[in-house]
């Protein structure tokens, strides 16, 4: 064991809810707290005492910041004010009383928004096979954000050559992987984003066939009767809300749906009503929600998929890292309001 943590007591900065959050989250609503964490793991304990380094900024965990009850879902229970936020991220072993787990192993999964974690119940946890590439992609294109686009895209989609796909929040952990999955596919392929930056981003780097920023003009029909003359034939929904009621009336017979998240619905006290649904009818839509929970076995199959596309550079990920816990507030409240350019993650250490 390294010096480091011969000692039985380490400093241990973390990140706290401080109240439940109301509206958009807000800098002040989190509390960076200096404390000390144990790194004795009890005896006949089946835990791991973790060394955290790179933390996921995922929209879904603004739902965990208000209080309710979601029995459905354990991943959305909510925090409680006063504890340690809790999200996916990256870490490194330092102790372990778990067989399928070694001192100095790299993993992926639920972890603490803190230097350490002493993970009780590893369950859910993965060992990271490739190290070839930035650990900090177990955080994205190689965790949840990457399986979430390639189970949405392709289970749902049905995607085929020459379908019309549009993607919302292109710019974002997961968008930008839906539309280069269905580039792979002989699609084509227009995204949305909130600023020019990430327009050109899709454009130029990430081989979208057209982009515009919604925001712009402040005309979503004209935008899309613009970018989309032949109609649309799948969705990618990322933002739900104004926007997806919108496209409803864009779709073309048959099409589909996949609903992905609600990033424009989180922060609401009473979310938007959605008022074209008779289009599922006449149209004859399939729309569908999922979750990546669901697939969690096919994370082997996705990631030999993913690796090797990513080591031959036909699959790119573009990352917005703020490093330090200290920075992790202001890194999580921005990516409501669309300051991060691809997936905001956070780097606590770098080993």
């Amino acid at each position: 064991m390294a010096d480091e943590h011969s000692n039985m007591m380490l400093p241990n900065k973390q990140v706290v809810l401080k109240n439940y959050v109301e509206g958009y989250p807000k800098e002040s609503d989190f509390e960076l707290r200096s404390s000390v964490i144990c790194c004795q793991i009890s005896q006949g304990s089946n835990g791991l005492f973790v060394k955290n380094l790179y933390l996921g900024c995922d929209p879904y965990m603004r739902h965990r910041m208000s209080s309710h009850k979601s029995k459905d879902v354990p991943l959305l229970v909510s925090f409680k004010p006063g504890s340690v936020i809790t999200g996916l991220g990256v870490a490194k072993v330092i102790k372990s009383a778990n067989t399928d787990f070694e001192e100095g192993d790299y993993i992926w999964g639920m972890t603490g928004w803190e230097d350490y974690s002493l993970i009780q119940n590893p369950n859910g946890l993965f060992k990271i096979k490739y190290t070839d590439v930035p650990l900090s992609y177990y955080a994205g294109i190689l965790g949840m954000p990457g399986l979430a686009a390639y189970i949405g895209f392709n289970n749902v989609c049905s995607a085929k050559e020459g379908d019309v796909v549009y993607v919302s929040s292109a710019a974002g952990g997961v968008g930008q992987l839906v539309g280069q999955l269905a580039k792979m596919k002989g699609c084509y392929v227009v995204g949305s984003a909130s600023t020019d930056e990430k327009v050109n981003l899709l454009k130029s780097e990430l081989g979208f066939d057209d982009a515009f920023n919604y925001k712009e003009g402040n005309d979503l029909a004209g935008a899309l009767k613009r970018h989309f003359p032949r109609g649309i034939d799948i969705y990618f929904d990322n933002v739900g809300g104004n926007m997806l009621d919108e496209v409803l009336l864009h779709m073309n017979l048959y099409g589909r749906i996949a609903v992905s998240g609600m990033i424009s619905q989180y922060n609401l006290k009473k979310p938007d009503g959605i008022h074209n649904l008779f289009c599922l009818i006449t149209k004859r839509l399939r729309m569908e929600g999922f979750s990546e929970l669901d697939f969690r076995h096919k994370v082997p199959e996705y990631l030999e998929f993913a690796i090797q596309l990513i080591r031959e550079k036909k699959l790119l990920f573009v990352e917005d890292i703020a490093e330090r816990l200290e920075n992790a507030a202001s890194a999580f409240v921005g990516i409501y309001h669309g300051r991060n350019v691809g997936k905001q993650i956070i780097q606590v250490s770098t080993d």
